[in-house]
Formats: C-alpha cells, sequence, structure tokens
C-alpha cells in the first residue's frame, strides 16, 4: 500500500512539473511572438472574450460590493464609524474583491471557451494544419488570446470597481441611512488611486493566467470529447487555483508595507 502511494504522489508530482513547465514555455513562446501579433485577431478577441465577459462581471460586482455594504454599514453605525464605510467598501472592492471575483468569473467563462475551442481544434486536427501551413499555432491562437485578456482585464475592474461601489452606495444610503457626503466623503479620505490601480496590475496578471492555462490545456487536450471536456474543466480549476496563490503574493507585494 505505501509502495502504490508513494509511485502515485511521484506520478503526480511528475505531470505538475511538467505542466508548470509546459506552461511556463508556452509563456515565454507567446511572448518571443507578440511582436508579430495580429492586430485585427487581437481586436476581434478582445471583443469576444472582453466586452461580452461586461454585462456578468457587472451583475457579480453589484451583488459583492452590496452584500460587503450590508455587512458592515449597520455595525459600523453602531460603534460610530459610519463615516469610514464607503473608504472600507473602496478599498476591500479596489484591492482584491473586483480583481478576485473578476478572475474568478473570466477563468470561469473565458478559461473554458478558449480550452474547449483549442482543445477541439486539437482532436480535429486543424492546429497540425497549421503546422503543415507553415503557421506557428502560438502566434496565430495563443498571443492573440494572451493579449487580448491582458488588455481588457484592467477595463473590466475599472467598471467592476464603478458599479461594486455603487451598489455599496445605495445599500449604505437606503438599508444604513448613512448620507451621500459622508460616504462619498469617506472614499475621498481613505482611499488611495493606487487602491484602484493596483487591483488593475493584478488584473493584468490574472489575465496571463487565465489565457495561457486555458491555451496550454488544450493545446494539450487527449482525442474524443471527454479529453475536451476534462481539459476544459481542469484549465477553470487550475486557473482558480493560481489566481488565488498569485493574489497573497501581489496583495504581499504592492500593499504591504506600502
Amino acid at each position: 500500500m505505501l509502495q502504490e502511494l508513494c509511485a502515485f504522489t511521484g506520478r503526480r508530482m511528475f505531470a505538475f512539473a511538467s505542466a508548470a513547465g509546459g506552461m511556463m514555455n508556452l509563456f515565454l513562446d507567446a511572448m518571443s511572438k507578440m511582436r508579430t501579433v495580429s492586430l485585427k485577431e487581437t481586436v476581434r478577441q478582445m471583443a469576444m472574450l472582453g466586452a461580452d465577459s461586461l454585462p456578468i462581471v457587472l451583475l457579480t460586482m453589484l451583488c459583492a460590493g452590496m452584500v460587503f455594504s450590508v455587512q458592515t454599514a449597520k455595525e459600523f453605525v453602531v460603534l460610530g464609524a459610519s463615516n469610514t464605510v464607503g473608504g472600507i467598501v473602496a478599498i476591500a472592492m479596489g484591492r482584491e474583491l473586483v480583481p478576485v471575483l473578476a478572475g474568478v468569473v473570466v477563468a470561469g467563462r473565458i478559461g473554458a471557451a478558449i480550452a474547449a475551442e483549442l482543445g477541439t481544434m486539437k482532436v480535429t486536427e486543424q492546429i497540425d494544419a497549421l503546422r503543415v501551413m507553415a503557421t506557428s499555432p502560438v502566434r496565430y491562437l495563443v498571443c492573440p488570446r494572451v493579449l487580448a485578456i491582458a488588455l481588457m482585464m484592467p477595463v473590466l475592474i475599472v467598471f467592476g470597481n464603478f458599479i461594486g461601489n455603487a451598489g455599496g452606495y445605495l445599500v449604505a444610503h437606503f438599508y444604513a441611512d448613512i448620507s451621500s457626503f459622508t460616504y462619498l466623503n469617506s472614499i475621498k479620505t481613505l482611499s488611495e488611486p493606487f487602491d484602484i490601480f493596483g487591483g488593475m496590475i493584478k488584473g493584468v496578471v490574472f489575465g496571463v493566467i487565465i489565457s495561457i492555462v486555458g491555451c496550454y490545456k488544450g493545446l494539450h487536450a487527449r482525442q474524443g470529447a471527454e479529453g475536451v471536456g476534462l481539459a476544459t474543466t481542469a484549465s477553470v480549476v487550475l486557473s482558480i487555483i493560481l489566481i488565488f496563490i498569485t493574489d497573497y503574493f501581489m496583495t504581499v507585494l504592492l500593499y504591504v508595507g506600502g
């Protein structure tokens, strides 16, 4: 039993190390070919992968801002700290909630779509056809998607911050009877532009993670519909895990001691 457990653990560790190395190689390969990326294809991917994700991101952020405000506003009023609610909501949304939740939403919607699309192309031998035509799959398929998501994630985060803080304001004003001046002044007093800008930096990194993982899983999907399904599921799960892990280190790097 112990020998079988050790063998299984060794195989899983080897598979993880192999996948990590493969994704890093794919990222470096994509960066080296980014100068020759198709602008037309990139704009098309920005519309498909970014703009079409805006409604669900806005809905998620609106609910997140309202929930966070309803959990804090009444308690802060009781404690006599109603003049800090707006700033706390703005800081929490800008630094953590909006970047992370937007990353999770985009990973579920876009990461799965990328893995499924490229996985289908892989199992139907369209990737091999590109190589036969002397066209690099990385330059033609991966680079536009990486660039598109990296550019669109900060845009989604800006809109998400606006709608999230608007939802927090509505709850604080109508549920906890906090005046508009008090709420807005606390945002001006307590929050800083870098609270949002740092979240936008996180969004760029999260976008690269989502696109690279989705492309890698799609390009290495096994044959058959089951293989495409497994690649899609693995892409979403791995992207979300990496987003949470990366978020911790980026939070420490960007905000702790700043």
